[in-house]
């Protein structure tokens, strides 16, 4: 049988000491036995998949973390989202992510509407579309607060935009859309605040002391993307097990099959049980196999350190586990356990900084036997600063 590989992105796990885990990081505080044994047994070190003078988002860190360049390659956030939710984008056409927002005050409260269900957001957003037609827009709804949004033509090269989870308890007035064409844009956001003020799903929300969705929030914009194959590149059939429209959008642009799995819900209430017998599937069937769980970049952007340390035991007990199980059935394999960036509890956003890594498997050694903590990593011999070379390495070390 061909070599087997598993890359495993528990997104935004690395932190910084955190005061309630008695000054331990998510990473060193978690019962990760599966994890610390890819790291005790083969090679770890650190990553850097955020280029220099380039926002810290896990657009650019995975695309970074799969073998692409984003120098090279990055066109935009939302480019990706649309490949995500197979939207064919004409050459003139301009996509934006549309998040659903609280904006209380005039503050950004929450990133995420409450991260807001499906269906409550897709009535907001079909709303929106039917209020803003003729106005060379068109609305598709995603996942919880991550939606779409398409402008048939615009000169939006030179617009700058701020991702919300960035600016989270901060006045929203500075962070408004600016640059040339931004005007029309920005009535769009007042047309949504309008129309969602008082809207039933909103008064519900909040009678149950849900934050409302008070807004959409333009940004990440950019025109079609286009790579590389990644079977051109490495030689190898991949196949990827996420759960939010972003990496899934990574995946199809560079040729990976995307398994969808019932349950993966791109939140801390994903199935990871689910996740984990889909991949342990996907094994038998592909060269290799990558599954994403966004639920510590979840927790880091609430603040909330325990549900992150439990998201982590969850993805070493159900997927890490059963992903070792099943490669160990084979004489050759290899597995990757790496995140895209840091997203610290005590910020609640993404910083550019080196990520930890562990890779263990056939022809892997390592002069470290230690658990997978970001001390241990920045204490090993392997430091890669071009982070788009991790893969390569990880493929023909």
């Amino acid at each position: 049988m061909n070599m087997r590989y598993a890359v495993i992105i528990p997104d935004g796990a690395p932190d910084e000491p955190v005061g309630e885990l008695g000054n331990r990081t998510p990473l060193e505080a978690g019962r990760l036995p599966n994890i610390n044994w890819v790291a005790g047994h083969g090679r770890t070190g650190t990553a850097t998949h955020v280029p220099t003078n380039m926002p810290p988002g896990s657009d650019i860190a995975i695309m970074s973390l799969i073998g692409y360049n984003p120098r090279k390659n990055y066109n935009g956030r939302a480019p990706i989202e649309a490949a995500g939710q197979k939207i064919k984008l004409g050459p003139k056409e301009w996509v934006f992510r549309a998040n659903l927002v609280s904006i209380i005050d005039g503050k950004m409260v929450d990133y995420s509407a409450g991260h807001i269900s499906s269906q409550e957001a897709k009535v907001l957003i079909k709303l929106l579309a039917e209020k803003s037609a003729g106005k060379g827009v068109k609305f598709y709804p995603g996942v919880s607060y991550r939606h779409l949004a398409v402008f048939a033509d615009g000169k939006f090269n030179k617009l700058r935009s701020t991702p919300p989870h960035d600016i989270i308890g901060q006045s929203v007035q500075k962070y408004r859309l600016k640059g040339k064409d931004a005007e029309p844009l920005r009535e769009l956001m007042d047309l949504a605040a309008e129309l969602f003020e008082n809207h039933e799903i909103n008064e519900v929300r909040r009678q149950l002391n849900e934050s409302p969705a008070t807004n959409i929030w333009l940004w990440g914009q950019g025109q079609r993307t286009e790579l590389e194959q990644f079977s051109n590149r490495f030689g190898l059939k991949g196949a990827l097990i996420a759960g939010t429209d972003l990496i899934k959008g990574l995946a199809r642009l560079v040729g990976w099959e995307v398994i969808d799995v019932a349950g993966a819900t791109g939140y801390l209430d994903t199935d990871y049980k689910a996740k984990g017998r889909a991949a342990v599937k996907a094994l038998r069937q592909y060269d290799l196999v990558t599954v994403h769980v966004e639920a510590p970049d979840e927790a880091g952007h609430t603040g909330d350190a325990k549900a992150k340390l439990a998201a982590l035991e969850a993805i070493d007990k159900h997927i890490v586990g059963p992903v070792l199980e099943e490669l160990r059935k084979n004489k050759q394999w290899r597995i990757l356990i790496c995140p895209d960036h840091p997203t610290p509890v005590r910020l609640r956003t993404h910083v550019a900084k080196p990520v930890p890594f562990a890779m263990a498997g056939k022809g892997i050694t390592g002069v470290l036997a230690d658990n997978f903590t970001e001390a241990n990593a920045e204490a090993a011999d392997l430091h890669i600063e071009q982070g788009w070379e991790l893969m390569e390495y990880f493929l023909k070390a």
